[in-house]
């Protein structure tokens, strides 16, 4: 609808909106947030949800203990290669529509462990990634712009294009198998090419 028109309604007394926009606001507000914390960012995020800055004024009030009734996971801290299958399971037992936020320098990239041999060079290397939060370690106030974007992204989904919306079902993405190193399964035929051509 013409927003010049919805404009004029309301003046009128009368508000207009489209069931995707109700749908939309009803989702951007009532977040679930599943704890994930791997580190010291850990420690902010708790410190998000008490008195002093009350995350739950962004309707992200009920932190879950479980991926099944979560649709949010909010990484904060180093994934190393022993947590990342772990990390990929607990994301493929959420339901759709479900997001990640990588909080910190860690989750987002490495951060200070980035060279180190047991640490993942970001969570995105397994999960999809829709709100980046940078800092070592992020204050609350970060993580609230952080949820803020996340409600902007969510404002702007729509029903035919959403992912989550489609008739396909969706496909689980293959947990890594930790070996020697951290293998994924979806890269199994590049690394064996590799191999062959090193060897021979």
């Amino acid at each position: 609808m013409d927003e010049g028109l919805k404009i004029e309604l309301g003046k009128q007394g009368v508000f207009v909106t489209t069931i995707q926009e109700l749908y939309n606001w009803g989702r951007r507000n009532s977040i679930w947030p599943m704890q994930f914390g791997l580190a010291c960012c850990a420690i902010e995020m708790i410190a998000t949800t008490m008195a002093r800055y009350d995350l739950a004024r962004f309707g992200a009030e009920v932190f879950r203990p479980s991926p099944r009734q979560a649709d949010l996971m909010i990484v904060s801290g180093t994934v190393t290669k022993k947590m990342a299958p772990q990390v990929v399971r607990l994301y493929n037992q959420m339901a759709e529509p479900r997001y990640v936020i990588a909080m910190g320098a860690c989750a987002s990239g490495g951060g200070p462990f980035k060279e180190g041999y047991t640490v993942v060079s970001g969570v995105d290397k397994f999960i999809p990634v829709d709100v980046y939060i940078p800092g070592c370690p992020p204050t609350p106030q970060a993580l609230m712009h952080g949820l803020i974007t996340l409600q902007e992204i969510i404002d702007k989904e729509t029903l035919k294009k959403a992912r989550w919306y489609s008739k396909e079902a969706g496909v689980p993405i293959p947990v890594p198998v930790l070996g020697p190193d951290l293998m994924d399964p979806r890269k199994y035929a590049e690394i064996a090419r590799k191999t062959s051509e090193s060897s021979g």
